[in-house]
């Protein structure tokens, strides 16, 4: 069973990663910086894969793998300081926000 060619993923990694790198540009809230992220990291993965499935070898999905396990980190991480900052009632504009005090 055949399915979409490798270009088909490979536009739909572009699209993806430009949208996310038109939220990381335009956007203010941190939580949206954060999602956009997300959103350029898998559409990197989606991109792995698909080379993965071209070339017939599982290098590419084990990079992948590790790549999801680093942005699960990274994404606990970024909602912990998001968290702390509003806590403290801060501006949640990254314009704005230039050292986090304890």
């Amino acid at each position: 069973m055949l399915g979409p060619g490798i270009a088909a993923y490979l536009v739909l990694s572009v699209v993806l990663f430009a949208t996310g790198a038109l939220g990381v540009l335009l956007r203010r809230s941190p939580l949206i910086i954060l999602l956009a992220l997300e959103i350029m990291l898998n559409a990197g993965n989606l991109a792995l894969i698909a080379f993965a499935r071209r070339l017939g070898d599982g290098d590419g999905q084990i990079f992948a793998l590790t790549v999801m396990v680093v942005a699960a980190a990274e994404a606990v991480l970024g909602l912990g300081l998001i968290v702390a900052v509003s806590r403290q009632r801060a501006d949640l504009d990254v314009d704005r926000l230039t050292s986090l005090r304890g």
